[in-house]
């Protein structure tokens, strides 16, 4: 029984209670690491099931910065070998919560979103179209990767006339465009990236065996084994809040989450304050309280539902990079600051890689979050510890 649930049967929680199931269930009771391995990186992973992929680097890429949020400062080749490793690869890219890397032995979970896609459902409208309408010219950028293997869109455009790559037959769109389709069909997958760009390949050449020859599951049976992903990375959520974490349509969302409760691999709970029903991963637990000291990235999961966010830390975040600057609340890339278990600051930040500083542009701390002066003293720290993660050698308020 996990810690914490002593009576199965108990359904109603308090908004701290559900806080601190969430903050365990994510990975923020386990506490920091002085020398972070690829065994205590396997552990976040693993827990949380997915790491989003953007393309913003104004401080770091999305996908590094939730392992630094629950391990501390660790060296990012270690996921880059779990991602792109040609040895013992644990993770895979394709289209979870939006980009991601994924654990690769979910794979088999996602090949009915890979089926949809080769149908044109599930997928960007405009990709969707030109899966149908250019069908035998996908088919010649798959032959080319077949043949000369792992490319890039750039490389596809290499052996071709000026005239061509102003938006002809290998126009660089068309290409890029192939490959994504390709991509969302699971035909074709992310061997490694160069410059952050994909360097796609075959599927067979880049996964492991064991995991090419798993069975391809039924979709229900895959939507139910994601829902309980998203379960034990999140402890205790609305159905809507599991449905986000995939990225499911709400219909299977639903029938999962009946089918898991009717297995007793989710139960159903209340939390106060919550208008929609709850549910609780069976082996979450209860902490009776929670010291974290972390920087959250705008992508991690524990604020990538937005709404949940606001129920279960009283804390309306919207990310303002689209936001035009003059009408920006609390500036261009905004980290939440979790002290204890509550989101106390919104910190604006930039890394100056040229000039070795981690610029600090706005602090602003949230109403009642407590001791002012404490929050400073750990934010000042933590801010000191993504500098070092970083390789930067100052932290520098900006005016």
């Amino acid at each position: 029984m996990a810690p914490g649930l002593t009576d199965r049967r108990r359904a109603r929680f308090s908004a701290a209670e559900a806080r601190r199931i969430a903050l365990a269930a994510s990975g923020f009771r386990d506490g920091r690491v002085e020398r972070p391995t690829a065994r205590h990186l396997a552990r976040v992973v693993g827990r949380l099931g997915l790491l989003q992929i953007d393309s913003v680097n104004v401080l770091a890429r999305a996908h590094y910065v939730p392992a630094f949020s629950r391990l501390g400062p660790y060296d990012p080749a270690l996921l880059d070998r779990a991602a792109y490793g040609r040895r013992h690869r644990t993770l895979f890219e394709y289209w979870g919560h939006e980009a991601s890397l994924i654990r690769i032995d979910l794979e088999p979970a996602f090949r009915w979103r890979m089926e949809e896609a080769r149908a044109g459902r599930g997928i960007y409208g405009g990709l969707a179209r030109f899966g149908a309408e250019r069908r035998p010219f996908i088919d010649e950028v798959l032959r080319e990767v077949e043949t000369r293997g792992p490319l890039t869109a750039a490389d596809l455009e290499g052996n071709r006339r000026p005239d061509e790559l102003r938006g002809g037959w290998w126009g660089w769109t068309d290409a890029k465009r192939a490959l994504e389709w390709l991509f969302w069909a699971g035909l074709l997958t992310t061997r490694t990236r160069r410059s952050f760009a994909r360097i796609y390949d075959l599927p067979e050449r880049v996964f492991p065996a064991e995991v090419i020859a798993q069975p391809t599951p039924e979709p229900a049976e895959a939507h139910r084994r994601l829902m309980a992903v998203a379960a034990r990375a999140l402890g205790i959520a609305t159905e809507p809040d599991l449905r986000d974490y995939f990225r499911l349509d709400p219909a299977s969302s639903k029938a999962a989450v009946a089918a898991l409760v009717e297995a007793g691999d989710l139960l159903p709970a209340a939390v106060e304050g919550w208008s929609a029903p709850a549910y609780l991963d069976p082996a979450a637990a209860i902490p009776r309280r929670i010291e974290a000291r972390a920087l959250v990235s705008p992508f991690d999961p524990l604020v990538w539902e937005r709404s949940r966010t606001e129920r279960l830390f009283g804390f309306r975040y919207r990310l303002e990079i689209y936001t035009p600057a003059h009408k920006r609340e609390h500036g261009y890339y905004v980290l939440p600051f979790l002290f204890g278990e509550r989101l106390v600051a919104r910190v604006d930040l930039k890394a100056d890689r040229q000039a070795g500083r981690l610029l600090v542009q706005s602090v602003h701390l949230e109403p009642g979050a407590g001791d002012s002066a404490e929050i400073l003293d750990a934010l000042t720290a933590e801010l000191g510890e993504m500098a070092r993660w970083l390789g930067l050698g100052e932290v520098v308020a900006s005016a």
